[in-house]
């Protein structure tokens, strides 16, 4: 049962992060948000209805975030499920020609952010009552096999990994439940070039194929069903043909 419960979702403002906070608003969650931009803000709590709040936060301030989580435990009561989701890519480029300053701000949101949102969560999680929850962290291919010429985005999703196993680990005490949701090739505004051709490990460029994020909710909306003495640590939802398994 969903009554009652209550998620936060964050970068939920485009792409995988709204279409998950509208899957679980309709699922009858009452779902928090947040992103930088009031115009989208503003589009999602229209589209959302009366199950969802917004919040303007950047996740790479923790006192933003931290406001963020006590102002939706002030209004909401509690919070039973947060989709750790807010990040960001970079323009490509060799290690040698990475400008540091680009670095920073890559790990400041994906990285940082992330653990800012992680603890935030684990905090409330576990001073509530009744006590416990779940955190999903949105990690992804790169955790596991980078793509050339990424290496801000490559580094902090494989650290994604070794937070989501922390959070796993600590959480144990108090009811928390942490799990990782690793996505490849989603169909998306960023996305869209995929279709022309990607460059691969080998050096060589090929088009590759998308899925529709849909199946991304689904995945979500089953590892937030799960009673918490049961936990996805991670799972994969990719593009079937993607050049993931065997890429070069």
């Amino acid at each position: 049962m969903t009554d009652n419960k209550v998620a936060l979702v964050t970068g939920a403002t485009s792409g995988i992060g709204k279409a998950v906070a509208l899957g679980l608003a309709g699922a009858g969650y009452k779902v928090a948000v947040c992103g930088r931009r009031k115009e989208r803000l503003d589009d999602i709590a229209d589209a959302g209805g009366a199950n969802l709040i917004t919040h303007a936060c950047d996740v790479s301030d923790v006192s933003a975030v931290d406001a963020m989580f006590a102002d939706t435990v002030a209004r909401l009561g509690r919070i039973d499920l947060v989709f750790n989701n807010a990040g960001r890519s970079a323009p490509a480029a060799t290690i040698g020609d990475t400008d540091p300053e680009l670095w920073r701000d890559v790990v400041a949101t994906n990285l940082d952010g992330a653990f800012y949102v992680a603890r935030a969560a684990f905090r409330a999680m576990r001073d509530q009552n009744p006590q416990g929850g779940r955190i999903i962290n949105n990690g992804s291919i790169s955790a596991h096999v980078p793509r050339p010429h990424a290496v801000a985005y490559n580094a902090t999703k494989h650290a994604i990994s070794g937070l989501t196993k922390s959070v796993s680990l600590d959480g144990r005490p108090y009811n928390i439940a942490c799990g990782q949701i690793d996505i490849g090739n989603t169909a998306s505004a960023m996305t869209e070039k995929m279709g022309a051709g990607m460059l691969q490990g080998d050096g060589s460029v090929k088009p590759e194929p998308t899925f529709d994020v849909k199946h991304v909710v689904d995945a979500i909306l089953y590892m937030a069903g799960l009673p918490l003495e049961a936990n996805v640590q991670t799972i994969t939802v990719m593009a079937t043909n993607m050049p993931y398994i065997g890429r070069g």
